[in-house]
């Protein structure tokens, strides 16, 4: 019998209480850095970001020319304060009070800033991490004065470094001589409302520890998962694993309900002589299988059914910034605004036009080993579609073999995910064909919609 991952439990209890696990669709944002001396104008920036699914941008300063592009544009803001600007801001009330005067008052609504954020991974730092915290109180009360404190919230955004333990994500704890003035965020976010923010980079994980089978794990490619042996959970990528170790560091402080944010994540394109996996292809696999697991909805092992608001860095190539060549290739779109790969953000491209324009079906190779078939069962599964039907009462549960459940499977992520060939490989154990596998009660769709409705 094939078994199928948590998160495939979890959708066919939903299903079988008749709950539906979300309703809203998935959050997409985008870091806006602005660190290049060939970049596109805000207006044409804005202009590129109404033709992708991409709802919320992040920026990282009070960019005026860029918030005035962004007023009534549909799409919502984040702004960050400057480091250097935190003691000000700290040890004057008066000044958060002209910060908010200067860099919000003039263009909200207009230009829908939902979010402020006091800093950019500075908790880790001496010479600001006691100021942090009366910054962001400051800019709370001077956000309560203009009447904009239920509108607008604060935080600051942290660094995976916050935490002592990640792996298992069960351990997930932070830094014993940090846990105090975690403690006082926590508890600003939890009596506010707002997110707790961290940017989990599973290339940077790899970069510094590039084990044999690390890299499938880490870009949402095919892989055997990793088991935490606390809850006997199996993950199939690091994304789910870096965003659950943070989620337990939350939880054993007692701070269960305040959300996470993931305010940065992404994958260079480029890199240098000791960044060879820093590429093209890598870039897009991890993007595209991010994008395309917020999008199932299917949420991390700890937080099932709930999409982690997430923000991909960044939006542009930035060749200003300083450091190895990974900095300055993080960018989903080049300067001149055409895409450095395509990973299915653009309104005008949701339909994937590589797709065969016949009937086909994603199967198992002759000869795969039970062994792979379960790993690839674990990997549709664990992404988000609906693996019901091949759980014991379901149509296609019978016959009851690994080839046969691994076959619904395979072929389900296939059309769902826009019959693209790649999604039909399976390191290498999968091969299309045109011969409809449907038996009895039992249908294989053959497209999206079928997928979608089957």
């Amino acid at each position: 019998m094939a078994f199928l991952p948590d998160a495939s439990l979890f959708i066919l209890l939903n299903i079988l209480i008749g709950i539906n696990i979300a309703r809203s669709e998935p959050f997409i944002g985008i870091n806006y850095g602005n660190l290049g001396d060939n970049l596109p104008s805000p207006e044409d920036t804005v202009k590129l970001l109404q033709s992708t699914s991409i709802q919320k941008i992040r920026l990282y300063s009070p960019d005026i020319p860029m918030i005035k592009a962004l007023a009534n544009s549909g799409i919502d803001i984040v702004v960050g304060t400057q480091n250097s600007e935190i003691p000000a801001l700290a040890s004057d009330p008066n000044a958060a009070k002209t910060w908010i005067n200067t860099n919000v008052l003039p263009f909200y609504p207009a230009s829908n800033i939902f979010l402020i954020m006091v800093g950019n991974e500075i908790s880790l730092d001496e010479n600001f991490r006691k100021q942090l915290l009366p910054a962001m109180q400051n800019m709370q009360n001077a956000l309560d004065a203009a009447s904009l404190g239920g509108k607008i919230k604060v935080s600051t955004v942290h660094s995976m470094s916050v935490l002592s333990h990640s792996e298992p994500p069960s351990s997930g704890k932070f830094q014993t001589w940090l846990v105090d003035v975690m403690k006082g965020f926590l508890g600003f976010n939890n009596a506010t409302g707002s997110p707790f923010a961290i940017n989990p980079y599973p290339y940077y994980a790899y970069n510094s520890d590039p084990r044999p089978g690390y890299l499938a794990y880490c870009l949402f490619q095919v892989n055997a998962g990793r088991v935490d042996p606390n809850n006997n959970i199996k993950y199939m990528n690091m994304f789910d694993a870096q965003v659950d170790a943070a989620r337990s560091a939350l939880n054993s402080l007692g701070y269960n309900n305040v959300e996470i944010v993931v305010t940065e994540t992404g994958w260079p394109s480029k890199g240098d002589d000791k960044e060879p996996w820093a590429t093209i292809d890598k870039a897009k696999d991890y993007y595209s299988g991010l994008i395309t697991h917020l999008r199932s909805k299917a949420g991390t092992p700890l937080m099932p059914g709930k999409t982690t608001d997430t923000y991909l860095f960044a939006l542009y190539d930035e060749n200003l910034k300083q450091g190895p060549i990974s900095e300055r290739s993080f960018g989903l779109f080049k300067p001149d605004r055409t895409a450095n790969f395509d990973v299915g953000l653009l309104k005008n491209n949701k339909e994937n036009p590589g797709a065969p324009n016949k009937a086909m079906w994603c199967v198992p190779k002759e000869g795969v080993t039970d062994e792979q078939l379960q790993t690839n069962i674990d990997y549709a599964c664990g992404r988000g579609i609906d693996c019901s039907p091949i759980a014991p009462g379901g149509a296609c549960f019978e016959p009851d073999t690994l080839a046969s459940h691994a076959a619904y499977a395979m072929n389900l992520h296939y059309q769902t995910n826009g019959r693209n060939a790649w999604d039909c490989d399976f390191s290498k154990t999968a091969t299309l064909s045109s011969k409809d596998p449907s038996y009895k009660g039992c249908i294989y769709p053959s497209n999206a919609r079928e997928a979608k409705t089957n």
